[in-house]
């Protein structure tokens, strides 16, 4: 499609929601709100019900929905249909045909395309402490520096932060989570003092640190910042030269996980890493980032997406919890996604195709009881649903088509899921990433 045919539709769409929103009731008025909601103080477009479970109206004028039987039906795409019509018979053609074919819509209708001629990076090593995390670790405080000549309004950086066990006797093994920092989600604006307190105990760090592998975080803030207004600043920015992107323009979803490929071109280069055996973590809206960030760079050997939701390993096609309409508009997607707001069927790819890009890599996906805004039976079914690809490629699926019960998990195959008695959270689960990441990594 011609790029001016593609500004003019995505121009169209944004026309139309526009005056969509301006003609609905207010949300206290509206008939198609369920019944029983109370409003959230200080939020007009936050509600919850007796359980405690959170709704929004969308820019559509649609309602959350729990209710598992207006979820369905729907259809999620193939992932081994050309778009020729022809099926994928084997390994070669997923690699050279149909992972192409997906990756490409992925790109240019959901999370937008990653400019080429990205800058250079300059890294260095602000500090270290040879003493951290009381004593088992050492940890270095790292800088990228993100070359912004061509735009010197826009000044976006890398910070990483790495621990290593003060007592290995080579490269480790690390899983690098995704963060706020500043500029991220509820955090200060670029500026801030980096927080260089160690996590506290029993958290990710010391779990992994106990088996002699190392730890960082990456913070995504100072990459691209969390908020619409930012979108002619931070890598985004600084690539437009302060314009407004253009309708299959990358968003901030994509521009962290192009943080988070670079944070491994520095691993490559730290003697204390084995920048072989990397994974990614992120929860919430920093899981919808892991998840792309391994689907698009091979090199992460592992991915642990928690509590994803819409935009990460959740069933765009699917009406419970946070839905397609929730984030059409959002600063995390390309302008392009917002074309498929109610139209949720028009949308080529959905997330089973997400998690099959992953393939034949082990990706672990979860979700709480009490966490059902992001939907964790719909990611469940968008496990199964890529378990084809990864059984093309000769490795196993989930093993199952039933969902776990609360506290259990599916963890025999490269495609594992926990469904965890709990709410919105990724450390209840960590200790069951940590056992299938270490048949992986050793």
């Amino acid at each position: 499609m011609e790029t001016r045919t593609v500004k003019f539709i995505a121009a169209a769409v944004v026309a139309v929601l526009s005056t969509l929103a301006q003609t609905l009731p207010p949300q206290s008025e509206d008939p198609n709100r369920p019944s029983g909601l109370t409003q959230v103080p200080g939020r007009p477009n936050s509600w919850t019900d007796s359980e405690g479970r959170s709704y929004q109206r969308s820019g559509t004028g649609s309602w959350t929905n729990y209710d598992e039987t207006k979820a369905n039906p729907y259809r999620l795409p193939d992932p081994l249909l050309l778009k020729s019509g022809e099926r994928v018979a084997d390994a070669k053609a997923w690699w050279d045909r149909r992972r192409p074919e997906i990756l490409d819509d992925f790109e240019r209708e959901m999370y937008g395309q990653i400019p080429e001629g990205t800058p250079a990076i300059t890294w260095e090593v602000t500090a270290t402490d040879k003493a951290a995390a009381g004593g088992l670790a050492i940890r270095k405080s790292v800088v990228g520096h993100i070359d912004n000549s061509r735009y010197p309004a826009a000044s976006p950086s890398i910070h990483i932060t790495v621990y290593t066990p003060v007592k290995a006797a080579g490269p480790v093994p690390l899983i690098l989570t995704l963060v706020a920092g500043p500029g991220g989600y509820g955090a200060p604006r670029p500026g801030a003092p980096p927080a260089l307190r160690d996590p506290p105990a029993g958290s990710a760090l010391y779990q992994l640190l106990e088996i002699g592998w190392g730890y960082a975080t990456l913070e995504v803030g100072p990459i691209q910042n969390d908020y619409a207004g930012g979108l002619t600043s931070g890598i985004i920015g600084l690539m437009n030269g302060g314009a407004q992107r253009k309708p299959d323009a990358w968003g901030a979803l994509a521009a962290w996980a192009w943080g988070a490929s670079r944070a491994i071109d520095y691993f490559e280069t730290d003697k204390s890493v084995d920048a072989r055996k990397l994974g990614v973590e992120g929860h919430s809206r920093y899981g919808k980032a892991a998840l792309l960030a391994a689907a698009w760079d091979r090199r992460w050997a592992i991915v642990y997406a928690s509590c994803s939701g819409e935009g990460g390993a959740k069933p765009s096609r699917r009406n419970r919890g946070e839905t397609l309409d929730n984030i059409a508009g959002s600063h995390w997607m390309a302008g392009n996604f917002r074309k498929y707001a109610g139209h949720w069927d028009d949308l080529p790819v959905d997330s089973n195709e997400l998690i099959a890009l992953v393939a034949p890599r082990p990706v672990f996906l979860n979700g709480g009881t009490e966490d059902q805004w992001a939907d964790p039976r719909g990611a469940f079914l968008a496990a199964v649903a890529a378990g084809p690809v990864y059984r093309l490629l000769g490795k196993k699926d989930l093993g199952s088509a039933e969902m776990p019960e609360p506290d259990g998990a599916l963890l025999s195959g490269e495609i594992t899921f926990r469904y965890h008695a709990g709410g919105h959270t990724d450390a209840i689960d960590f200790p069951a990433f940590l056992q299938f990441a270490q048949r992986y990594l050793k």
